[in-house]
């Protein structure tokens, strides 16, 4: 595990470095605009298309779901109480709900488990992001943005507009051939596993390139501890709890369990500056759990084994 997470820390490093040299002037934000954008239409629909047509779905796919909303419905009942007690003004709160509910299932959790449990994992973090995360986070995350932010715009997007996605797509192509018992063409097996295999290094370094220092300061300390004990301590308990009552497949549970503990995810940061929450407390939630992770990750992993 330590040396896995060695592995994932140097290349985040790289996208820290490039986010302080900018070579060829190219800034940190505009490179992860293109790198994720890629990943997003082309490289996580070509996983997500050879994992799904293959894997077991059906019956465990609803054990993921259960856990994975379970888990963040969960987070979101944590922060909003924090916030009652302590009467939060609504920018904050928000931030603080989207940062403590929503853990970054693919983006970090997809490398790490992958090189810590085998191609196995995969299908897990597949199936907790697009069947509990993603919807999660695209409806009802963005309905705690409008809710405690700003909207001025006069048409809102419907909350199923989360299914007009590529991965999406890519899933329910997948999940037909899978139910039908279409046996993929060896040749395109090969294509899809090609472009699988360039999904984790590019998260990775858009991760790093996402980690913002600037965005650490002293006066939003107070309402990151909160965060912290939520995403890295109270979920995973949580979910350690929960699992224990579902059917999921015992070489499966640790790894999603896992899955749950990862810190907070970065689109958040795209919904805190569209709906104005405080995104400078969003950025630093995102920088200071990815850092704890590092060593919370490694400890929760020997819990669980």
């Amino acid at each position: 595990m330590n040396s896995t997470l060695i592995q994932m820390t140097l290349i985040m490093a790289c996208g820290v470095v490039w986010r302080v040299l900018k070579p060829a002037d190219l800034c940190a934000d505009k490179v992860r605009g293109v790198l994720t954008t890629v990943v997003y239409y082309l490289f996580l629909p070509a996983m997500v298309l050879d994992v799904l047509w293959t894997a077991d779905i059906g019956w465990q796919s609803l054990q993921y779901s259960v856990l994975g909303m379970s888990c963040i419905v969960f987070g979101i009942g944590c922060s909003w109480l924090i916030g009652v007690l302590f009467k939060l003004e609504h920018s904050r709160l928000g931030a603080m709900i989207l940062a403590a509910a929503f853990p970054n299932v693919t983006y970090l959790g997809l490398p790490v488990l992958e090189q810590v449990f085998g191609h196995s994992a995969r299908s897990v973090v597949i199936q907790l992001d697009l069947f509990a995360a993603a919807p999660l986070v695209l409806t009802v995350g963005i309905m705690i943005a409008r809710h405690y932010g700003e909207d001025d715009t006069e048409q809102s997007k419907s909350v199923l507009s989360f299914l007009n996605a590529p991965p999406f797509w890519a899933a329910a192509l997948a999940v037909i051939l899978n139910m039908n018992g279409i046996v993929a063409p060896e040749w395109l097996t090969g294509v899809l596993q090609k472009l699988s295999v360039a999904v984790v290094p590019l998260m990775l370094f858009s991760l790093g390139l996402a980690l913002n220092w600037t965005a650490l300061a002293w006066r939003n300390v107070p309402y990151v501890l909160p965060v912290i004990v939520i995403k890295m301590a109270l979920m995973p308990l949580f979910a350690i709890l929960l699992i224990e009552h579902l059917t999921i497949a015992d070489t499966n549970k640790a790894a999603a369990v896992m899955d749950m503990a990862m810190p907070s995810m970065l689109l958040g940061v795209v919904l805190c500056d569209r709906y104005r929450l405080d995104s400078s407390l969003y950025a630093m939630v995102v920088t200071v759990t990815t850092m704890l992770s590092l060593v919370t990750l490694p400890f929760l992993y020997g819990v669980l084994q």
